[in-house]
């Protein structure tokens, strides 16, 4: 549970995220190494996250920005004004602006796990809308979230740009979007972003630049496993690797030993032969049917579909299905 502008992580004696831990120690021994992705969005992370959207590999920002900017008019007729914008995984809210000029919301609550990188952002935003109430909540929202009372009784546009989504297995995306609906309630409508399947050649790039800002993101996961739970991870045994996987149309990321390598994490031992990896993330490509099928299960009955003029990526209005006991 979450209070306005304050987060509630359980942490043990130490500082430690029992979550971050429990996730790291449980996938680590998988049969095939695994930590969530949500785990790259420490400060430092998330830093990184915004270098990687202006690289030009990564078309995706691009993409949908010019969505956002040239269908304006379009969202403002079919939201409405006066809802409070809910915005998960909020990070550095580029793409907020333009959404919130377009639809005159009543106010803004940003979501993030990463605190003080959310409410540097949060402040840079209520400068530039300085009528427009901002409610920052450091949270994770995987999980149903407890909005500020102040947007107690305001209809809500749930707003989830950048095809995060696309990060999480069916199961989890269809739990996670359940779990947006219980937050923002029944007469809700949701605004999401989701990347198209396209090129492999372009996808994979897109996911490791000629610069190496989205290694040292991967990378940065390393970093923190190390800082934060006294872990002996060597940096150096490891690669890291995007690959696509067309059985389930997206594009992983692992970091691969280079070697056999032994290491430590809170004082537990694991050990990885050399081509073995540590899976940390995935970004599942949409097409149409696939797109609106995962919304529906997930309780929102899609209204408008939107791309770029290019076709790279969608940005979907859905609203909150209504329960039915029969088909």
């Amino acid at each position: 549970m979450v209070r306005e502008g304050i987060a509630l992580v359980d942490r043990d004696e130490d500082g430690v995220d029992r979550a971050f831990r429990a996730d790291v120690l449980a996938g680590l021994a998988q049969p095939q190494k695994a930590v969530p992705a949500r785990w790259f969005y420490d400060e430092q992370g998330s830093e990184l996250f915004e270098q990687i959207t202006d690289l030009p590999e990564y078309y995706p920002t691009r993409a949908e920005t010019e969505i956002l900017d040239e269908r304006g008019e379009e969202l403002s007729a079919l939201i409405g004004q006066g809802r409070a914008v809910v915005e998960f995984g909020s990070g550095s809210s580029t793409k907020t602006p333009l959404l919130l000029q377009a639809i005159a919301p009543a106010a803004y609550v940003p979501l993030d796990i990463s605190g003080d990188f959310l409410r540097a952002s949060a402040a840079d935003l209520a400068c530039k809308f300085p009528g427009l109430p901002v409610h920052p909540l450091e949270a994770d929202f995987m999980k149903p979230v407890e909005l500020p009372q102040a947007v107690a009784g305001v209809p809500k546009l749930g707003f989830f740009p950048g095809s995060t989504i696309g990060n999480m297995v069916a199961r989890t995306a269809i739990d996670l979007l359940r779990s947006m609906r219980q937050t923002l309630g029944s007469d809700a409508m949701l605004l999401i972003g989701m990347d198209l399947i396209k090129d492999v050649a372009v996808l994979e790039a897109a996911y490791d630049d000629a610069q190496g800002v989205t290694a040292e993101f991967n990378f940065n996961l390393i970093h923190r496993i190390n800082r934060e739970l006294g872990g002996t991870v060597p940096l150096e045994a490891f690669r890291h690797e995007a690959r696509w996987n067309d059985i389930h149309a997206r594009i992983e990321m692992h970091l691969v030993a280079r070697e056999p390598v032994s290491f430590t994490v809170s004082d537990q031992r694991f050990t990885m032969d050399a081509g073995e990896s540590i899976h940390t993330e995935n970004s599942h490509k949409f097409d149409l049917r696939s797109s609106f099928l995962l919304l529906l299960a997930g309780g929102w009955t899609p209204r408008q579909r939107w791309t770029d003029r290019a076709g790279r990526f969608s940005l979907i209005l859905a609203e909150a299905s209504t329960p039915r006991t029969a088909p």
